[in-house]
């Protein structure tokens, strides 16, 4: 018994003798199946791992960027915040100071204000003795003491 097949132009003769070599032929080509199926099957795992290593590479390298630039927004933040305690600081520092500088002034005008009265009462006084006729028989003694808060002024009249 014989096959003939023509394959481009070329004619192939086989010949089958038994049935147990055709059988054992399909036995083989099945084998030769399975076996690339187990390759093919090992191929996609290893390109399914190698894809997934890659792909979980790229995650691990982009979380950790994301992380650099989260610290370095974290640090500009807190630069600019110390910036503007600094300056909150610096503002609140001055006005105290014009503050401070103010109430010393009022404070000094306020005791030179009372100063002069006392002066122009002393005038007036000195003026009122001198025009009165017994200048030489008193004599005016007088001392002042200046606080914080007032203006203490004693004239003493001295009979001589």
């Amino acid at each position: 018994m014989g096959i003939r097949f023509c394959v481009d132009g070329n004619i192939i003769l086989i010949d089958v003798e038994e049935v147990e070599e055709i059988t054992y032929w399909y036995i083989q080509q099945r084998r030769k199946k399975r076996e690339s199926i187990r390759r093919e099957t090992a191929a996609i795992k290893i390109q399914a791992w190698w894809r997934g290593t890659l792909v979980r590479r790229t995650l691990l390298h982009m979380a950790l960027r994301a992380c650099i630039i989260q610290r370095w927004w974290k640090m500009t933040l807190l630069r600019m915040l110390e910036k503007k305690r600094r300056a909150a600081l610096l503002v609140y520092a001055q006005r105290e100071r014009a503050v401070t500088k103010l109430q010393s002034l009022v404070r000094m005008w306020r005791i030179h204000w009372r100063y002069c009265q006392v002066l122009h009462a002393i005038y007036a006084i000195q003026c009122h003795w001198q025009c009165h006729s017994c200048q030489t028989c008193a004599q005016l003694q007088g001392h002042c003491v200046v606080t914080a808060t007032h203006l203490q002024f004693h004239i003493e009249i001295i009979n001589s």
